[in-house]
């Protein structure tokens, strides 16, 4: 079934991404003698770097000349296209990545608090009690952005069902990546869909890079998950 479109206008809407403070550069020059050390090491990195390479030459899924360029933090909205994870994500396979946001903070918070407890919950540490770490510290950038454009909506939910399974994860992406591209190939924009990791959330999968407007720094936050019995407890504080 093909959802429908509708117009949707939203300032502000919520991307975290993983806190890199000192940025590639910063992290290679602490391993360089000199300048010109520095500037082989970068170019080295560059060539195995899929963000880079993309930008040069476009990827498998999406062309240099969907990029966006020339605008502030243009790059922080082409790297959310150019590195898309092996399996991809729920609207996007691995040839092509997406701008995934929330309408809240706290959505935005729930879906990557689930993602990093699923990722802890896979690692086995044998001299721990419960053989699991006891403790998870991450830092998050909240990347704002404006959205004003036409996109399909899943709705009426029940009709979408198999396309917002919450398990397991990465086969229960197989229905909602099959239904992105066939809405790819119509043009679209992108899906907007209830968020699976939290009641009433509102997320947008946004397939176009021009339509990320104004991507801006809003604020850092520190996510600690501490092991408590069986299952993490979770801990947000703005950084």
């Amino acid at each position: 079934m093909k959802p429908a479109e509708r117009k949707f206008s939203r300032e502000g809407m919520h991307r975290l991404v993983p806190s890199h403070e000192n940025g590639e550069a910063g992290v290679l020059k602490e391993i360089c003698d000199d300048d010109a050390m520095l500037a082989e090491i970068v170019l080295l990195a560059g060539a195995t770097n899929d963000r880079i390479q993309g930008e040069r030459q476009g990827l498998s899924g999406i062309s240099s000349i969907e990029l966006v360029y020339g605008i502030p933090n243009a790059e922080i909205a082409r790297a959310a296209f150019l590195h898309a994870s092996p399996f991809g994500s729920r609207f996007n396979d691995a040839s092509r990545g997406a701008w995934y946001c929330a309408e809240s903070l706290e959505t935005a918070l729930a879906e990557v608090i689930d993602r990093k407890a699923r990722n802890l919950a896979e690692i086995v540490v044998p001299e721990m009690p419960g053989r699991q770490p006891d403790e998870e510290i991450s830092g998050y950038d909240d990347w704002q952005a404006d959205f004003h454009s036409t996109f399909h909506v899943l709705h009426p939910v029940e009709d979408f069902a198999e396309c917002l399974r919450a398990e397991p994860v990465p086969a229960c992406y197989a229905a909602s990546q099959q239904l992105a591209q066939q809405l790819m190939n119509r043009q679209s924009n992108g899906i907007l869909y209830p968020s699976v990791r939290q009641k009433d959330g509102i997320c947008l999968a946004c397939f176009r890079p021009p339509l990320v407007c104004a991507p801006r720094l809003s604020a850092r936050y520190e996510v600690r998950l501490e092991l408590a019995g069986a299952e993490y407890e979770i801990f947000v504080r703005e950084s």
